[in-house]
Parts: C-alpha cells; sequence; structure tokens
C-alpha cells in the first residue's frame, strides 16, 4: 500500500482546500495510506472535516520560518511516504528540492504562471522539472505552463488538464432556499442577485458593487447578495455605504449554508479579474442558477456564453450590469439559462477527478 501525502499551504474554505475536502471521501484508502500536511496553522477549518473521515492531518507550521521544510522532510521519512502530491507552488518547490529522488512528486497547478509573484513564480520554474506528474486545473492554466525561451532544453512533465468539481451526491442532498429572504431582511418579491467569493483583490468586488449601484437605478428594489469573508471585507463594505447601497447589499460573512443562500438567488454573478477554476460558480449552476460573469480565467470552459449565463469583459462595471439587468428582466430566459446551467455542472463530478489522480499516483507507484 502506498503511502501518498498531500500538501497545500492551508486548510481554510477557499475553492482549492475545498477541492480536497469534496474529494476526500471518494479516496481509496485501501489502495493508498493518505495522510494530509499544510503550512498555515490559522487556515485550518477543514482540519477536523478530514480527521472525522479518517484521514491524518500535520500541521508544518510554516508561520515559523523555513524550519517548516525539514519538517515535512521529517514527516515524509518517519511515515514512509513513496508519493507527495502539492497544490501550492511553494509548497511543491520545497518537495522537490528537499526530497531528493526517492518520493514521486505530483503537483496540482491552480494558477496561471504570470499571475505569481516574481519570486514565487522563480522557486516554482526552478524546481518544475522534478516533477513526475502535473495536473492544471484549466486549459487557461496549462498553456500557461510554459519554459521561458532560454530554458526550452529542460526536460517538461507532463501535464494535462484535469477539471475538478463537485461532490454530485451531495449535491442531491442540498437543501432549499426555504425562509432565507425572511432571515437576511429581504421581500419575498425583491429579485435577489448574489455570489460566493473571499473578499480578495482578485474578485474585484468594487466593480460589482459599481454594476449594482447601476442596476438599483433600473431596479430599485433589487438586492445583491455577499457571502464570503476575507482581509477587504471591511474596504468593501465602506465602498457599499459611499455608494449609497446599505439597503441594497447584503454581507452574510462565512456561511457553513452557502448551498441555502445560493437556492435563493435568482442569478448568480463574479466580477473576478482571475479564477482558475470556479468552484463556487459551478455549485450556483448545479442549483440551476444562471449567471452573468466575467470572462476570465477557466470561468469560459465551465459557463458559455448565451448557453448557462452570459459573459462579460472584466473591470466593466457596465457590461456586468447591462448583463444582470437582461437576465432580471427576462423569466423565461433565466429559467432557460438555469436548466442548462444545471445540467452542465453535472459534468464536474470530483469522483472523476479522483479517479484520475488516483490512475496516475498508481501509474507512478507501480
Amino acid at each position: 500500500m502506498g503511502g501518498v501525502l498531500i500538501v497545500i499551504k492551508g486548510l481554510g474554505r477557499g475553492g482549492a482546500e475545498q477541492l480536497l475536502a469534496s474529494g476526500a471521501p471518494y479516496l481509496d484508502t485501501e489502495q493508498f495510506r493518505y495522510r494530509f500536511a499544510y503550512l498555515l496553522p490559522w487556515k485550518d477549518s477543514l482540519v477536523a472535516e478530514l480527521e472525522a473521515g479518517g484521514l491524518p492531518v500535520d500541521c508544518l507550521d510554516g508561520a515559523k520560518g523555513l524550519g517548516w521544510v525539514g519538517r515535512l522532510r521529517g514527516l515524509v521519512r518517519r511515515e514512509g511516504i513513496d508519493l507527495v502530491h502539492a497544490h501550492s507552488p511553494v509548497a511543491a518547490a520545497a518537495a522537490r528540492a528537499a526530497l531528493g529522488r526517492r518520493p514521486r512528486i505530483v503537483y496540482t497547478e491552480h494558477n496561471v504562471w504570470s499571475r505569481y509573484h516574481p519570486a514565487t513564480y522563480a522557486v516554482n520554474l526552478a524546481t518544475f522539472p522534478r516533477n513526475d506528474h502535473v495536473f492544471a486545473v484549466s486549459d487557461e492554466v496549462r498553456a500557461s505552463v510554459r519554459y521561458p525561451r532560454p530554458l526550452r532544453s529542460l526536460p517538461m512533465p507532463p501535464v494535462e488538464t484535469l477539471h475538478h468539481g463537485l461532490d454530485q451526491a451531495a449535491v442531491a442532498g442540498w437543501g432549499g432556499p426555504d425562509g432565507v429572504r425572511a432571515e437576511l431582511g429581504i421581500p419575498e418579491d425583491a429579485p435577489v442577485v448574489g455570489n460566493v467569493a473571499n473578499f480578495k483583490a482578485a474578485k474585484d468586488h468594487p466593480t460589482l458593487l459599481a454594476a449594482a449601484a447601476r442596476v438599483r437605478e433600473r431596479v430599485p428594489e433589487v438586492r445583491f447578495v455577499l457571502i464570503g469573508q476575507g482581509p477587504l471585507e471591511p474596504e468593501t463594505r465602506r465602498l457599499a455605504a459611499e455608494l449609497g447601497l446599505e439597503g441594497t447589499v447584503v454581507f452574510t460573512g462565512f456561511r457553513t449554508d452557502a448551498h441555502r443562500l445560493l437556492a435563493a438567488l435568482d442569478v448568480f454573478t463574479l466580477s473576478s479579474t482571475y479564477e482558475g477554476l470556479p468552484i463556487a460558480l459551478i455549485e450556483a449552476m448545479a442549483l440551476g442558477r444562471p449567471a452573468v460573469v466575467t470572462r476570465v480565467g477557466g470561468v469560459p470552459e465551465v459557463l458559455g456564453d448565451g448557453a448557462q449565463g452570459l459573459l462579460v469583459p472584466p473591470r466593466d462595471p457596465a457590461a456586468l450590469a447591462d448583463g444582470l439587468l437582461r437576465l432580471l428582466g427576462d423569466p423565461g430566459l433565466r429559467d432557460r439559462m438555469g436548466a442548462a446551467a444545471r445540467a452542465r455542472a453535472a459534468d464536474f463530478d470530483i469522483r472523476k477527478a479522483v479517479r484520475r489522480m488516483e490512475q496516475v499516483y498508481a501509474g507512478l507507484l507501480a
């Protein structure tokens, strides 16, 4: 039975982290001995969930300098780890550089290379040939994995696109939106737009708020529900107040019942300047919600413009507002796109992704 260690920067409730948690129930623990490790001790909200599923989790405590690299090496040696699957570039670079040739290295690339900090890009690039296999979360991410011209002679490991997705069995059990509007103080007849997105720069909430102000001019009763948390939440709240949107925008904070809130939306939206593979969008689609989202990253690989929703340019409040107004003003179009969205979301099944990863593990350890 091969020992597999899955390493990630943190185990908070971000997109990449949630993918690990969604896939955990489907891991073949008879074929592989799984462990998880993470660097940042304060990002630990998924630890209990993994441990409850019988999966050991170790914190390498990357907050205390580079000592975590030695702790990673010790963990691999002590637990007889045969394969390390890293989900963040810094953790991956350390594993490639510090663990020698014994464990096989698999890496999932969640970001396009051009978006990395120069130092992160450099360490990822310098150690990249050590990978035995690479998964990219979208075709756009895969296309970005290219050595600069002076280094084109370096060996490139196999790189394949692997679309992750939802636990489709769990989707079937998601509850409806009963009581959501009353809880959030939203009138029953008010149209509702919203999203699930941590308050970070790449999500570009200022563009969404500017679009909300435009939509409200035409649809005064509209409500925007923003589900999530993050470092830019106070700044986003201040901007909403400056735009006079206090009665229009509802900030819910982090919610364990985000699916229930998504089910209460008429339209889902994302104003992001970059997305790898947006799981929140796929979740909304699984609930039959049409979407107006920015044409960035892996988004067009999930949603077809005019099919399951509308794609608009990033950083364009007017285009985002126009798309939202189009769907809010046409219930029939919303219904058709919502039905198509539900059908499309079924293509993104975390079980398929887990099976493919374990095929690669087995091949590397044979």
